[in-house]
């Protein structure tokens, strides 16, 4: 019986010392003044509501390493997200993992100079759509910088900025996730350097309708490992991204001034690369400023290797691949929906503007032009399309590197 009552004290006396220190430590986010190191130590650390800090300037929140630092939010009661920052300046988390977040596991929002340094962002468990939308989510941010980093199983993107100035994601792993990493109505991002693998869609670029910044702009794509992006796609219905098809390792959707090179693109049943307009998405749009079109797509470069597999069932688009194509299903996929703004006399499109595809090793090409293919459910089933890369021989001025702005 004392031994019983021991164990009841031990445990109670762990629950007190758990508790405190999420209190002490959202006290310190919440009295951390300019300059402060707000340090994490080693361990396991339950958390039962949002952490959040806001308003704060020049902050290093800092654990002892993502595989010694967790706070885990598997009992989580209170609130959306894990860690929410907000409104802040030259924010910096290094060395630690959020674990099974409620929703999104880390989010930054109206953040000018936020840093992720060897954070991780996870869901035990696998892939499930239960899981929270995002693992690393900076939005309506400027001067982000996400490196060698890992996020597993989010039910929408791993690695997601949207909305947001001044981006670099590098030497960081994705995987388990809906999209790998997903930049969205963004200007001026860098992504090299990542291995992406084992997500529905490795790298998406897409731009949306109906939010508050319109367009994205000035993506680099490059030196990447995007590889065998097959799983299913398990994102929750109605969310946009539960329409990308499974095996796809890059998409770019209406969204301008892309460059993809030097990537290795390996074994993505459906898609190594697709440039497609939101038209394929077969989703309406009132917001009359949204431009669903892509332009100035560059793409060079890029290894792809695939070896012969069935495209995925569960969508459209892979029925139809199947049906023409069977186990060869062609590296790079344009949905043939050229800007009609950029159009001139006789259906020309200047250089610029166009797709351009050059010096791939080993990429297959095929364009659908669904604008007149796409007609009746049945016609691209007959139709002929374009297989001919060098519909899209031409090159383009390269993008310029991002410079961030960071202190």
């Amino acid at each position: 019986m004392q031994f019983i009552r021991s164990i009841i004290i031990l445990k109670f006396t762990f629950s007190l010392c758990l508790a405190e220190f999420e209190k002490d430590l959202q006290l310190q986010l919440i009295l951390a003044e300019p300059g402060d190191t707000i340090k994490l130590s080693s361990g396991l650390f339950p958390i039962l509501g949002t952490l959040s800090m806001e308003g704060k300037e020049n902050i290093v929140i800092k654990g002892t390493g993502m595989n010694s630092t967790t706070l885990n939010f598997s009992t989580q009661v209170e609130g959306a997200q894990g860690l929410s920052i907000t409104n802040c300046k030259n924010i910096i988390l290094e060395d630690f993992t959020v674990q099974n977040a409620k929703g999104d596991a880390i989010k930054c929002q109206y953040v000018d100079g936020i840093t992720f340094r060897r954070v991780k962002a996870q869901w035990l468990g696998g892939p499930k759509s239960t899981n929270g939308a995002y693992g690393l989510y900076p939005v309506q941010c400027e001067n982000v910088l996400i490196e060698h980093c890992v996020a597993i199983a989010a039910s929408d993107a791993g690695i997601y900025v949207g909305q947001s100035k001044n981006i670099i994601v590098r030497f960081s792993e994705a995987f388990e996730n809906v999209a790998g990493i997903e930049i969205e109505n963004s200007t001026k991002a860098d992504v090299y350097g990542n291995n992406v693998h084992g997500n529905t869609g490795g790298i998406l670029v897409f731009d949306l309708p109906d939010l508050v910044v319109k367009e994205g702009k000035q993506i680099r794509i490059f030196d990447n490992i995007i590889k065998k992006n097959n799983i299913d796609n398990f994102a929750p219905e109605g969310n946009i991204v539960a329409k990308v098809p499974s095996g796809t390792g890059i998409m770019v959707m209406a969204t301008e001034q892309v460059e993809i090179f030097g990537n290795t693109i390996i074994d993505n049943k459906t898609a190594g690369t697709a440039i497609v307009s939101y038209f394929i998405t077969e989703e309406e749009t009132k917001d009359t400023q949204y431009n669903p079109y892509t332009s100035s797509i560059y793409v060079h470069d890029n290894i792809y290797r695939r070896e012969p597999q069935i495209p995925t069932l569960d969508h459209d688009i892979g029925l139809l691949l199947f049906t023409r194509f069977y186990k060869d299903v062609p590296d790079i996929i344009y949905d043939g929906m050229p800007d009609p703004k950029h159009l001139g006399a006789g259906g020309y499109i200047p250089n610029s503007r166009r797709l351009c595809i050059a010096s791939n090793v080993d990429a297959d090409y095929l364009n659908l032009e669904i604008s007149k293919n796409f007609e009746s459910w049945y016609s691209p089933f007959f139709a002929e399309f374009k297989t001919d890369i060098n519909e899209c021989e031409c090159e383009q001025e390269p993008i310029p590197e991002v410079v961030l702005d960071i202190d």
